[in-house]
């Protein structure tokens, strides 16, 4: 039994001190070796490496990955036209010397992703002011972008290299600060409700010339349609006209008696219609106490 405990504690012993001799790199970062507190070796490529136990020999590790610094400061900027804006951004950056990014920037990537911030926005601070708004937003952007990335090597590439490389600068939003916003929203409001009202009174004006000119030709085509109706009727009323002037030639007496036959019945058209006449002593009955103009013929 005390030979089962000796055996586990040595292999315990043995791992403990492996743990203490071995480390890993790996693909993604650099490992860095410290003697005393001084870097002794850097490891850039990923594998199984041999080192000094503790307190002699310590080991840390660097992201060598590219990595994204995003804007965190909502500061405002002055345009060449002294507006406020606020813009947004974000880095592309990596370590590319460990020993110079110890020495002179810190141990982690958030000490060196904290010093590159200020050094951009002092960049981005030191050129908008150089364009306009209009420019920022269209034609100088790129230029805006390409200038603040110089600007940022040639800081991190200095007296006191930095060890990292940038890759890209990018601008992702420029847009007037809280306040101005509102007022731009509230020009642009007002003018889109001025194009509408001018819209409504420019339809309204061509509503009332449409339908001015459609009652036009409307009264036109009214005008039109009762002259050609008279004319028919009148030419209708000389055809009829000649026509009873030819019937009621031929007899003059059937055309009597027809025409006192009409007169009768427009006299007594309603029910209680009457007339105080003296039959005997009137002509309006003459036709009824005449004799008929068929059996006058035949006599």
């Amino acid at each position: 039994m005390n030979r089962v405990g000796f055996i586990v504690s040595s292999l315990l012993v043995v791992l403990v001190l492996l743990s203490s001799v071995l480390f890993v790199v790996d693909q993604r970062q650099f490992g860095v070796v410290y003697a005393l507190g001084q870097i002794k070796e850097v490891i850039t490529q990923p594998g199984l490496n041999f080192k000094l136990p503790p307190p002699f020999q310590n080991v840390s590790y660097l992201d060598k990955r590219l990595l994204t610094l995003d804007s965190t400061n909502a500061e405002p900027v002055y345009t060449a036209e002294k507006q406020r804006v606020v813009i947004d951004w974000y880095v592309r950056w990596r370590v590319i010397d460990p020993t110079e990014y110890i020495r002179n920037v810190g141990l982690d990537e958030g000490t060196g992703a904290s010093q590159l911030n200020v050094v951009v926005r002092n960049a981005f601070q030191a050129d908008i002011n150089k364009y306009t708004v209009k420019e920022l937003l269209a034609s100088k952007r790129d230029a805006l972008m390409s200038s603040v990335k110089t600007q940022v090597l040639a800081t991190v590439r200095g007296a006191k290299p930095w060890g990292i490389d940038v890759v890209d600068v990018r601008i992702t939003r420029i847009d007037y600060v809280s306040d101005i916003t509102d007022s731009v929203y509230r020009r642009m409001e007002a003018e889109r409700q001025r194009v509408a009202n001018e819209l409504r009174s420019t339809g309204v004006a061509e509503g009332e010339k449409i339908r001015a000119d459609a009652d036009r030709q409307r009264e036109v085509t009214v005008a039109n349609a009762y002259r050609d109706a008279q004319k028919v009727k009148g030419e209708g009323d000389a055809q009829a006209t000649r026509i009873y002037a030819d019937a009621f030639g031929r007899d003059p007496q059937f055309a009597q008696f027809y025409r006192s036959l009409e007169a009768y019945r427009d006299s007594f058209k309603g029910k209680g219609d009457f007339m105080l006449l003296d039959p005997a002593n009137t002509e309006f009955f003459k036709a009824w106490r005449a004799p008929a103009p068929a059996a006058a013929s035949r006599n």
